[in-house]
C-alpha cells in the first residue's frame, strides 16, 4: 500500500472524498474532517486535526477509513490540488490553539463551515494532568473556572447553561436547580471525586445523563492518611507539638503525653470496601490483634486477609479499642456515630472518621469527649467543610482535624483529574467511560 511522504495523495484523497470538482470551489457544508491518531466525532461531524507526521506513517488505506463514514463513496479527483494552509495565530475560537508538534488546517477558506464544538465547563482549576487531556481535546470548547476556590453559584448557573459536559468537584451541589439551568444539552457530569452525594442522582436518572466519578485512584492516599491520623490522635502527637512551642515540656517525665498503642489491640472499621480494606492492610504490621467491620453484609473473601469479623454496629463499638469510619454516606450511614454508639464506646478508645462528615453527629462527638466517655477522635471530614473557626470541637485537645487532604497527594490529585478528564471525554463522544457510576 503505498504511503503519502509528501502529503500530495492524501491531500488528493480528502478533496476526493469531499466531493470536490471544477475549479475547487465545490463544498460540502457542515461537517470537517480529522485526520490523527485520535479522531473524534462531535455533534455535527469532526474538527479538522492534522497532524504532518501522520502522511509519513499511515499508508492511504488508513486515511481512507479515518474518512470513510462522511465520504463512503470518493469522487474523481481535481485537475489540480487544492493547497492546503495553516491557520493564523488568531484562529477563528471553534478552533483551538495547537498543541506542541501539531498543526490546525482548513481546507480552504470558504470550503467548509467549522463544526460546533461540545460546551464543557470545568467548576475549579484543577490538577495539570486533567488540564492537558482536555486542551488537547479539538471537539470541545473548554471553559473553566479559574481558581482555587469554590465557584459563586451565580458563576456555576452561567457556566453551565447550554453546556453538554461539566466536570465539577464534590462541593459542588448538583441539583434539580442546576440542572434546569443546563438544560438538554447535558449529557455528561463528570465529578473529581469518590463520593456522589453532592450529585441528585435521581434527577440525572430521569434525564439520562451519564456520570462518572474517580474510584480506586484515590485509595492508597487516604488510607495512609487514616493511619496517619489514628497515629497522631491515639500518640497526642499535634498536642506535644504544641507543648514544645509554648514551653510545656521542661523534663522528661513518666506520665506525661501517654497515649494508646496498636499492638495487641482490635481495630473495628466501619465499612470494609476499598478503602477500608486498604487501611487494614496498613495497620496489620502494627500488631493489631484482631480486626473487626460492619457494613451492609458480610465480605468473606476480603475479610480473610485480615481474618476480620463481621459483627454487629453495637458490637464494634463496644469491643474496638481504635475504629475507623470508612463507609459511604447514605440515609442508613448518617448519623450512625451518635450518642448511643459514643456511650457504647470504651473509655480509652479513639475514633478516627475519613469518610463524610454527617455520618459523625459532631454535637454528640463533642459530648463525649468533653465528659470523658472516649479518650479521642481523629476528622478529616466535617460538617460543614469548611468547619467555622469558633466551633467548639477547635477548642479541644483531644480532638484532631484535618482539611479533608484524604487524597492529597500531587500523584494522586493528577491522576484523579486526568481519570476525571477522560471519563468526560469518553462520555461526550458516546464511549465506554473508564469509571462511570451505573445509575
Amino acid at each position: 500500500m503505498p504511503r503519502a511522504e509528501d502529503g500530495a495523495a492524501a491531500w488528493t484523497l480528502l478533496w476526493t472524498c469531499l466531493g470536490g470538482a471544477g475549479d475547487g470551489r465545490e463544498h460540502r457544508s457542515g461537517f470537517s474532517i480529522c485526520i490523527s491518531d485520535n479522531c473524534q466525532p462531535g455533534p455535527q461531524g469532526v474538527v479538522f486535526l492534522l497532524d504532518a507526521s501522520l502522511f509519513a506513517k499511515h499508508p492511504l488505506h488508513v486515511l481512507r477509513v479515518a474518512i470513510s463514514t462522511i465520504c463512503p463513496a470518493p469522487r474523481p479527483a481535481p485537475p489540480a490540488l487544492a493547497r492546503p494552509f495553516l491557520a493564523p495565530p488568531r484562529a477563528p475560537s471553534r478552533f483551538r490553539p495547537a498543541e506542541s508538534g501539531q498543526f490546525e488546517y482548513l481546507v480552504a477558506a470558504g470550503w467548509m463551515r467549522p463544526v460546533r464544538l461540545m460546551k464543557v465547563f470545568v467548576t475549579r482549576r484543577i490538577p495539570p494532568e486533567g488540564r492537558a487531556a482536555l486542551a488537547k481535546a479539538a471537539d470541545c470548547e473548554v471553559e473553566q473556572w479559574d481558581s482555587d476556590e469554590p465557584i459563586p453559584t451565580k458563576e456555576l448557573e452561567r457556566g453551565v447553561a447550554g453546556a453538554h459536559g461539566l466536570l465539577c468537584l464534590l462541593t459542588d451541589r448538583v441539583d434539580k436547580k442546576l440542572l434546569d439551568t443546563a438544560g438538554a444539552n447535558l449529557k455528561v457530569i463528570s465529578t473529581l471525586s469518590v463520593g456522589v452525594d453532592h450529585l441528585a442522582l435521581d434527577e440525572i436518572k430521569k434525564r439520562g445523563i451519564r456520570v462518572g466519578y474517580t474510584p480506586d485512584v484515590l485509595t492508597d492516599a487516604t488510607a495512609e492518611l487514616a493511619v496517619s491520623l489514628l497515629l497522631a490522635t491515639c500518640r497526642r502527637l499535634p498536642e506535644a507539638i504544641e507543648e514544645v512551642k509554648n514551653g510545656g515540656w521542661t523534663s522528661w517525665k513518666p506520665l506525661w503525653m501517654c497515649g494508646y498503642g496498636l499492638s495487641q489491640s482490635t481495630v473495628g472499621i466501619i465499612g470494609l470496601g476499598r478503602i477500608g480494606q486498604a487501611i487494614a492492610r496498613r495497620l496489620k504490621p502494627f500488631g493489631v490483634q484482631k480486626f473487626l467491620y460492619t457494613g451492609r453484609q458480610p465480605r468473606p473473601q476480603e475479610a480473610a486477609e485480615f481474618q476480620a469479623e463481621f459483627v454487629p454496629t453495637a458490637q464494634l463499638a463496644a469491643e474496638s479499642d481504635f475504629i475507623v469510619v470508612a463507609c459511604s454516606l447514605t440515609p442508613a450511614t448518617k448519623g450512625l456515630c451518635n450518642k448511643d454508639f459514643f456511650q457504647q464506646m470504651k473509655k480509652t478508645a479513639v475514633i478516627v472518621n475519613i469518610s463524610r462528615g454527617d455520618v459523625v453527629n459532631q454535637d454528640d462527638l463533642y459530648q463525649a469527649l468533653t465528659s470523658g466517655q472516649i479518650a479521642g477522635a481523629g476528622l478529616d471530614v466535617t460538617t460543614p467543610e469548611p468547619l467555622p473557626t469558633n466551633h467548639p470541637l477547635l477548642t479541644l485537645k483531644n480532638c484532631v482535624i484535618l482539611p479533608h487532604i484524604g487524597s492529597a497527594t500531587h500523584g494522586t490529585r493528577n491522576t484523579m483529574s486526568l481519570l476525571a478528564a477522560n471519563n468526560l471525554l469518553a462520555g461526550l463522544r458516546g464511549q465506554p467511560m473508564p469509571s462511570e457510576l451505573k445509575l
